[in-house]
């Protein structure tokens, strides 16, 4: 019987070492980077699939938006467990999936961080393509002009919260960790998850500003070895967003 240790790889998360010291019998990890490939390729498959059933039978607007968000999340959070769990230790472990009082305090500053860092990028980019503005921003005005308020509720609610716990689980969760156990350096798995983030978003206008947020995210993940921190930051990020849809209804 293998003897390799389940932490063995440089990077892995916090909670791998606390469920060891918590006597936790832990399995090496079997899923690898390729885990992160087939969940992004799946996303976007069950995005298309979605797209080309809602256009057939010409869905109202208010459920092409709202499955059109849910329908990647299927994947971005359902293979991270799948992969974790058949071939290793479960999200929370594997994947770092923690929230303590100090993530919370540092996720607070993580994400006043990332909305300055977002900011001056938005301003630069302003620059070199004009004013321009995100497909979630679009998809609110549309469904502020087409569908009731609970439908537009509900899109700020995933905004401001669903979004953030999806993205974390899939690109600082599955990814980085698949990064890291690869064989990537820190650095290198920060930039390449956060351009792997920006290019994701399908925004090539916004991919300074997604890119940005992603390099502090992925900061967080490192720093700290868990996800909660950069959970609480992504909140934050997302919530001016949020908060504009929902204020907009009245408006």
């Amino acid at each position: 019987m293998s003897s390799t240790p389940p932490a063995d790889y440089p990077g892995c998360p916090v909670t791998v070492g606390l469920a060891q010291e918590a006597g936790v019998a832990l399995r090496p990890p079997r899923w690898s980077l390729w885990d992160s490939w087939i969940m992004l390729g799946g996303a976007l498959l069950l995005l298309a699939i979605v797209a080309v059933m809602l256009h057939l039978i010409r869905a109202p607007l208010a459920v092409v938006v709202l499955s059109g968000t849910l329908a990647p999340w299927v994947m971005l959070v359902g293979w991270p467990i799948i992969a974790t769990r058949s071939r290793g230790n479960g999200p929370v472990i594997d994947l770092g999936i923690r929230l303590t009082w100090r993530d919370v305090g540092i996720g607070l500053v993580g994400g006043v961080v990332s909305l300055a860092v977002a900011g001056v990028l938005a301003a630069v980019s302003a620059l070199i393509f004009g004013d321009f503005t995100s497909s979630a921003g679009d998809a609110a005005a549309q469904l502020a002009d087409s569908a009731g308020r609970p439908v537009v509720v509900v899109f700020a609610f995933m905004v401001a919260f669903g979004a953030p716990v999806v993205e974390e689980i899939a690109f600082r969760g599955l990814l980085f960790a698949g990064l890291r156990k690869h064989g990537f350096s820190p650095l290198i798995t920060i930039a390449l998850s956060a351009l792997v983030f920006a290019l994701f978003h399908f925004e090539p206008v916004r991919i300074l500003v997604v890119g940005g947020i992603g390099l502090v995210l992925g900061f967080l993940r490192w720093r700290t070895g868990a996800l909660g921190a950069g959970m609480i930051a992504h909140c934050v990020n997302n919530l001016p967003a949020a908060i504009v849809v929902a204020a907009g209804l009245s408006g």
